[in-house]
């Protein structure tokens, strides 16, 4: 499919203002761990994803990272031209979870139809809110569950995004999506294994109870 048909409110936009954009796209591929966008002094301009899975993450003073969203095919992401919002004051950065395919509207030329289309206005809106949205709920998350919960419940995720039981994945790069320490996670998945939840062996986890483990995600 082409862009057009990954844009969802294509359709309102003016010949000229699709035209625009169709000057101005950029497609680009990025392998598994490029960072596509770094922080608010990097205008990267609004991905349209194709394929593939980015992750936006921040990190603290310490070098702490913790995921805020993670963005799958057809997801576009605002935060990357956090130049046209002068509300936004922290830095995100951005990384490819796969290898992706995806389109860059540079910022100016957005900012410019934003401005005059108020189909596009309210798209904005409506995408900002529900980035806002994401990140309130990873607020409550860490306020109000506790990191087992919070383990179980990445598991289960991650295990629906790859379609498997079978989980490569690092200990660092769980405690690196959850913002804890790598040996807390360690601790945490022994445990797991102990109570026959999971199997552990190097740079792999495999889910062997979903039921226990969707009931401690569940339980209050």
């Amino acid at each position: 499919m082409d862009f057009q048909d990954y844009f969802p409110i294509w359709n309102k936009l003016t010949a000229l203002q699709q035209n625009r954009i169709l000057g101005s796209l950029i497609s680009r591929k990025a392998e598994k761990g490029t960072i596509i966008h770094n922080g608010s002094m990097d205008c990267t301009g609004l991905l349209l994803i194709k394929s593939g899975l980015l992750r936006a993450y921040i990190l603290s003073d310490e070098g702490r990272e913790i995921t805020i969203y993670r963005l799958f095919e057809q997801d576009m992401c605002l935060f990357s031209a956090s130049c046209i919002m002068r509300s936004i004051q922290f830095e995100i950065t951005i990384e490819a979870e796969k290898d992706t395919e995806l389109w860059v509207i540079p910022a100016e030329i957005y900012k410019s139809i934003m401005e005059e289309s108020a189909p596009v206005a309210n798209y904005t809106n409506e995408l900002m809110a529900t980035r806002f949205s994401d990140v309130m709920w990873l607020i409550e998350q860490i306020l109000w569950k506790s990191l087992d919960k919070r383990v179980a419940a990445f598991l289960l995720e991650e295990s629906a995004i790859e379609d498997s039981n079978e989980l490569k994945i690092t200990h660092e790069i769980i405690a690196n999506h959850l913002g804890s320490h790598r040996e807390v996670i360690t601790r945490m998945l022994r445990y797991f294994q102990s109570e026959g939840m999971v199997r552990l062996s190097r740079g792999t986890i495999v889910l062997l109870d979903r039921k226990k483990l969707e009931a401690l995600q569940l339980n209050a």
